[in-house]
């Protein structure tokens, strides 16, 4: 397989204000945590190449504004998105509660929570993700903690959603000996 070659995903991280969004995506990508918080305005764009299941990936991540004035731009950054993220604090409840308006907007794939004095009980969060079919997770950028397995999950589910017709196009013929192929039993 040509190592230059790789699949291309779209993932969007959303959720509110000052949950943690540019964290996660920071000790994710760059393995850095910064105590200074920033309002992302509008979106950043941060790439990571890795592999899952043989298949080597170049994740797109976008980080978008929390902003309420910025949820109908948010919006259409989801446009050709292959899976979302949805982010919030477990110190705010009302960012928890706010997750159904952001879930409205975007069909969900995972979701990270930050675990530092936790304000919304695990259970309450989990039961919430569980009655959705979303996978949970509990995360913490400040530590490093479940934040690259939280994003990994959310590729391995995006990329089952591509085509073994779309992984050729961009791979070649050679999918991979090891690789379980999306969409074929």
């Amino acid at each position: 397989m040509d190592a230059s070659k790789k699949v291309d995903l779209k993932i969007i991280i959303i959720g509110a204000l000052g949950v943690g969004k540019t964290s996660l995506l920071h000790q994710y990508v760059h393995k850095t945590f910064y105590e200074d918080y920033r309002t992302t305005l509008g979106a950043s764009i941060l790439t990571k190449v890795l592999a899952v299941d043989s298949t080597p990936l170049k994740l797109q991540i976008w980080d978008t504004g929390g902003q309420e004035r910025f949820r109908s731009m948010v919006s259409t950054f989801y446009k050709g998105s292959d899976g979302c993220m949805l982010a919030f604090d477990v110190t705010d409840r009302e960012s928890f509660e706010a997750l159904d308006n952001w879930r409205d907007d975007f069909l969900e794939k995972v979701i990270p929570r930050e675990q530092d004095f936790p304000m919304v009980p695990k259970e309450t969060a989990s039961a919430w993700c569980k009655e959705k079919d979303i996978p949970y997770f509990e995360v913490s950028a400040k530590n490093n903690i479940n934040v690259a397995e939280a994003f990994e999950t959310l590729a391995k589910q995006a990329l089952s959603t591509v085509s073994t017709l779309q992984l050729r196009a961009v791979l070649g013929e050679d999918l991979g000996k090891n690789r379980a192929q999306p969409g074929l039993t």
